[in-house]
């Protein structure tokens, strides 16, 4: 990701932690997310585009030994670490890893940060930073922009946010960008993501190191409860604007 789209996120710290709270998020992503990651007891983890460091906290609280929150939105980086160090909660939050993280690290987090990658070129940097971290055998857990995501813009209305494609023609066209707004509680927020078949994205990690790359939906919660699921996180589910990824370093 360039700095210069890393920057349009620098005055979103705060939307970003109350996402976490959004029902398609609290029900959907976040358990799929830690099914994914599963048992960090003992790991050393970095969260590649920490945000507002949601994900590092939770990682950290888990069990993992040593949490790195990598961001390059100074903005981010600022409130994710008032937030870690009004929780009590130790985590190096850092805008570059240099040369000692590499190969230094069990599992590399990266969410919603594939879609940042404006060019093929960006696209297998960013892959190729993300698992430069990773020991041989470690592994990555990423959130892409679904290769199949609903391109009605109201699709995703009544979970907070639209995802508008520049060209509705042509939704799926590798590289095309994507305006994001979130409008959900208080917040009324726009950013910028680009589009990235399956394939690009594993061709791009394949020339990173990757091996037994898997894509999956996220599912919804079972611990959700009997009652009925409201509509809203129903067609989330049946239609994801994000797929999880998982892959390991050969």
């Amino acid at each position: 990701m360039s700095k210069e789209s890393a920057n349009q996120f620098d005055q979103l710290g705060a939307l970003y932690e109350d996402l976490a709270t959004w029902p398609f998020r609290e029900h959907i992503e976040t358990p799929s997310v830690k099914h994914a990651l599963g048992s960090l007891a003992g790991l050393d983890v970095v969260d590649y585009g920490c945000g507002s460091g949601f994900y590092a906290r939770t990682m950290k609280v888990e069990g993992a030994r040593r949490v790195v929150g990598y961001d390059l939105a100074d903005g981010m980086l600022d409130y994710a670490r008032r937030v870690a160090e009004r929780d009590g909660v130790p985590i190096e939050f850092r805008s570059r890893l240099g040369p000692e993280c590499e190969g230094a690290f069990d599992v590399v987090l990266a969410v919603y940060v594939l879609p940042y990658a404006t060019t093929r070129a960006e696209l297998d940097q960013m892959c190729a930073e993300m698992m430069a971290p990773l020991r041989p055998g470690g592994r990555l857990v990423a959130l892409p922009i679904h290769a199949r995501f609903e391109p009605d813009p109201g699709y995703y209305a009544a979970c907070g946010f639209t995802l508008t494609p520049d060209d509705p023609q042509h939704p799926y066209e590798e590289g095309g960008r994507l305006r994001l707004d979130l409008r959900y509680r208080q917040y009324d927020a726009s950013v910028y993501a680009w589009y990235w078949s399956e394939d690009a994205i594993s061709a791009a990690l394949g020339k990173a190191g990757a091996t037994a790359i898997r894509w999956a939906n996220p599912a919804l919660d079972e611990r959700y409860g009997a009652a009925e699921v409201p509509q809203a996180l129903q067609a989330y589910v049946e239609k994801p604007h994000a797929s999880i990824l998982q892959c390991r370093k050969s």
